[in-house]
């Protein structure tokens, strides 16, 4: 019997199965054969309705957050390392006796079984990456599967919605690996890929030693040299391939051009002297840069430069990821963006303000802990980023329950923003700052809607375009 048979022989019970990490997996055992059930506090509360009831029509049996679904001992417990210890699922499982795993160590074991696993690394551009590479892998024949934290525009379809996975019948495996808990360091990839390295979730010298052993764990890898800490990194690499925009590199760029809605490059080669044009459908010198890593990645694993550059013309990206949701009758544009830490906020509002026009950004901070880790070079990035004439809003970070101490929170990153010569205005209520945006907004606006861990920020952007002139 396979590794892989013995995830999938016994019954399996997710506690927050829809969420961006869980949902994922829960459809990978669930395509893999196991018998997969879950809860969500989500599905309690009402919100994204849509999602649960596109599980149910999949045959995920869904029970309320009580403990109701866990009733064997044979099933194994899927919940998050931080979960508190009086949710009714685990109070019921210790009961039972139930084996737990965090999502991490499932992934983790499902990916180690692949013999070819590519694992995506970094601080920002992970679920972009490993779209393109999963993308890649498919038109290459390679039969993928693939776990990515967002939805996969090329595999949505009316019966997958939802398409954070793909499984596949191939030796191939593809999936973002998560650097904030430590876990990057459970797997074992035949190809890794490092995208860059800088504060997130952890100090520097902690993820110096993530990232350096990641590399180590590898026999092939793939490397940004244009990310000085990523090429400090590189010597921990048995066999990589480098990419970068301006520093030399194997996987290189001999010219590039943007326009609101996409790049147009040619990528080189130095290894065979190579040169192929690149069509990508996604604007942003970060999306370049990704474009590069997914590339390199896919000639690491055996893929003709050729074929990988020629794939990715035919990627038409990932949900919340710069995703356009539509344009007012007097030209205001709303934008739904994943940007919550300073990398992947800088990356938004660098490409926001490559074209004219005033922005309004609105940011939903995605946890009370990771505005204090953050909450300084956050503010940093708005101030540094947006001009007198954009608008910085923010409301008060997600909370969906629990212990955490939320005595400092979003008020504290405006005054750090005007601290830093930046102008923010700072509304409790998401609802608010929404009607605040249509008050303020005028024809030619940006608006994009950042923010992590919360599906319902898609529908608040829908819900702005809507109500806009």
């Amino acid at each position: 019997m396979t590794a892989t048979a013995d995830l999938t022989a016994h019954p399996w019970f997710f506690c927050g199965i829809g969420g961006s990490g869980m949902l994922p997996l829960a459809m990978i055992l669930k395509g893999k054969g196991a018998e997969v059930a879950g809860s969500d506090r989500s599905l309690d509360q009402g919100r994204t309705p849509e999602k649960f009831a596109w599980l149910r029509s999949q045959s995920f049996e869904l029970f309320p957050q009580d403990g109701s679904g866990v009733t064997s001992a044979e099933q194994t417990l899927v919940a998050s390392a931080a979960i508190e210890d009086t949710v009714p699922e685990i109070v019921r499982a210790k009961k039972l006796g139930c084996p737990r795993m965090t999502r991490a160590e499932l992934l983790a074991a499902l990916f180690n079984t692949a013999p070819t696993g590519i694992a995506i690394g970094g601080t920002s551009g992970k679920s972009t990456v490993t779209g393109m590479l999963g993308w890649i892998m498919h038109q290459a024949g390679r039969d993928p599967t693939i776990m990515n934290g967002a939805v996969m525009k090329n595999f949505v379809s009316d019966d997958v919605p939802f398409a954070s996975a793909r499984v596949g019948n191939g030796p191939v495996f593809v999936s973002e690996v998560d650097e904030s808990d430590g876990s990057i360091a459970l797997y074992r990839p035949q190809v890794a890929v490092l995208l860059n390295v800088s504060l997130d979730h952890k100090e520097m010298d902690e993820l110096r030693t993530l990232f350096g052993d990641f590399l180590a764990a590898s026999p092939r890898a793939a490397v940004n040299l244009d990310d000085a800490e990523s090429t400090a990194l590189a010597v921990r690499a048995h066999e990589a391939v480098g990419f970068a925009i301006d520093a030399p590199a194997r996987i290189s760029v001999s010219e590039w051009s943007e326009g609101p809605a996409g790049i147009a490059a040619t990528i080189s080669d130095r290894v065979d002297g190579s040169s192929h044009a690149l069509r990508l459908h996604m604007p942003g010198r970060h999306n370049l840069a990704n474009a590069l890593a997914a590339v390199a990645g896919a000639v690491a694993a055996g893929v003709a430069t050729e074929n990988a550059v020629a794939a990715l013309g035919s990627f038409t990206g990932i949900g919340r990821r710069f995703d356009v949701i539509g344009t007012s009758r007097s030209g205001i544009t709303v934008i739904d963006d994943f940007g919550h830490n300073p990398e992947k906020c800088r990356a938004t509002l660098r490409t926001l303000k490559a074209h004219p026009g005033r922005v309004i950004a609105f940011f939903q901070p995605h946890g009370y802990g990771p505005l204090r880790q953050m909450g300084h070079e956050l503010a940093q990035t708005f101030a540094a980023e947006l001009g007198s004439d954009d608008v910085t809003m923010l409301c008060d970070p997600v909370y969906f329950g629990g212990t955490v101490d939320r005595s400092e929170g979003s008020e504290r990153i405006v005054g750090l923003i005007e601290l830093a010569g930046g102008s923010a205005e700072y509304i409790p209520s998401r609802d608010d700052c929404g009607d605040r945006i249509v008050e303020l907004v005028r024809p030619g606006d940006r608006i994009v809607v950042m923010g992590a861990r919360d599906d319902t920020l898609t529908a608040f952007a829908k819900d702005i375009l809507a109500r806009l002139p």
